[in-house]
């Protein structure tokens, strides 16, 4: 039992497909099959029922898994501290994020106090956020809702007040605040369902007795203010994203009653982490404690 396959196993069982999973590798689909199949023969059963071109992970081959990924983790743990050891200087963060507008100020931050670390991040909807961090694929997600569960530990951050954005034109342009339910016959732009803002405030806008409509739904939470210029809808945005628009960007309302949304800092209790990521934790609490001291 080699550990490339085992690695080959854990790829499968995700995908459930063949093909698919050889085309993700980088390798072809017979060395995969090849590879599954003498990992069957070491332990001693078929570890997938084949359906036609797809393959569907059996009561065997999920008793197996459990231990598989477990080991695989393990081992990335080791290795990872390995790494530590031999050049702390030059660590990597991954980061998961699904609300991105202070991100640059925070990496900024991070990369004057830590010059030869590494990023990798990636803005995602709210569940793969979830499952990628319960998976141990990302070090931390910075989200709103903060990302909460039995092996998730979270830090909040930031509480922010949201406001409705809308054209300088807007026929509400000239209020300071609005009645939540008042926008009920308006057309929105936003943030696609799974996004932590858009799940937020469809519950704000039940609990008001309505559905908004969208006209526009996207993956992008910095393209709203621009939507919103153009006059193809309003939008609800933070109170922190005031500090990036300018007076062409819309209008800025505030919503009676109050909405507010909160950040977290979220990471597996149960996953390595490197002397970077410890840091960069660090270097985010201080950040969000100063800025709400200012």
């Amino acid at each position: 039992m080699e550990l490339l396959q085992l690695e080959y196993f854990q790829a499968v069982a995700r995908v459930e497909h063949i093909t698919a999973t050889a085309r993700s590798l980088h390798v072809t689909q017979s060395s995969l099959s090849r590879s599954i199949a003498r990992l069957e023969q070491d332990v001693g059963a078929p570890l997938f029922d084949r359906v036609g071109r797809s393959v569907r992970l059996n009561d065997f081959g999920r008793a197996f898994l459990q231990r598989v990924d477990k080991a695989l983790w393990e081992l990335e743990q080791g290795r990872q501290a390995v790494a530590d050891m031999v050049g702390a200087e030059y660590g990597t963060v991954s980061l998961g994020v699904n609300t991105a507008h202070m991100l640059p100020d925070v990496l900024r931050e991070f990369r004057r106090q830590r010059p030869h670390a590494q990023f990798h991040v990636e803005q995602l909807p709210t569940d793969a956020m979830q499952a990628r961090l319960e998976q141990g694929e990302l070090d931390f997600c910075l989200s709103a809702p903060p990302l909460m569960g039995s092996d998730i530990a979270c830090e909040p951050v930031l509480t922010d007040m949201i406001y409705v954005i809308v054209p300088p034109s807007h026929r509400l342009a000239g209020r300071r605040s609005i009645g939540l339910a008042e926008l009920q016959d308006e057309a929105f732009v936003g943030l696609k369902k799974g996004y932590g803002m858009r799940d937020l405030m469809d519950q704000y806008c039940q609990r008001a007795g309505f559905v908004p409509r969208h006209t526009f739904e996207g993956d992008e939470p910095t393209t709203l203010r621009g939507l919103v210029r153009r006059e193809l809808g309003i939008a609800f945005v933070p109170g922190s994203s005031r500090n990036h628009s300018t007076e062409e960007d819309g209008v800025y309302l505030r919503i009676e009653p109050e909405c507010q949304r909160i950040t977290g800092l979220s990471w597996h209790r149960d996953r390595y982490l490197s002397l970077a990521a410890q840091e960069f934790r660090q270097m985010v609490m201080a950040y969000f404690d100063n800025a709400s001291q200012q």
